[in-house]
């Protein structure tokens, strides 16, 4: 089943997790938006700046730390995601309460192993 995701934290370097996660995604046949502080395609996805109206989002993945998530905290919870993944290096209690308090299962992984292990 495919789950829009949103890729937050997107770059064009393929030597960036957050390259490699776009890649992984679409190759398992979901749907992918992504934002980052530049333009730029990944595969066939266009990485975006700003806060696009992005609708039916079912899962953000985090690749940006705890302070820099900081000004997306209303973005993200606007959105209402079903989920939002905090992977390795992105992980943040109080990003992770707030989405507990809007009904958002958050969870602590890496989206790359979820994917590897058919579990996304």
């Amino acid at each position: 089943m495919s789950k829009k995701t949103l890729v937050l934290g997107a770059s064009t370097n393929p030597q960036r997790v957050s390259y490699q996660a776009i890649h992984r995604l679409r190759a398992k046949g979901h749907e992918v938006v992504a934002l980052g502080l530049k333009t730029g395609m990944v595969a066939d996805v266009e990485i975006q700046t700003g806060r696009p109206d992005f609708e039916n989002i079912d899962t953000v993945t985090l690749y940006l730390n705890a302070d820099r998530q900081v000004e997306y905290y209303d973005y993200i919870i606007g959105l209402h995601p079903k989920r939002i993944v905090f992977n390795p290096g992105a992980e943040n209690m109080e990003l992770y309460r707030l989405a507990k308090e809007a009904n958002i299962q958050p969870e602590i992984a890496c989206t790359l192993v979820l994917l590897s292990i058919n579990d996304y």
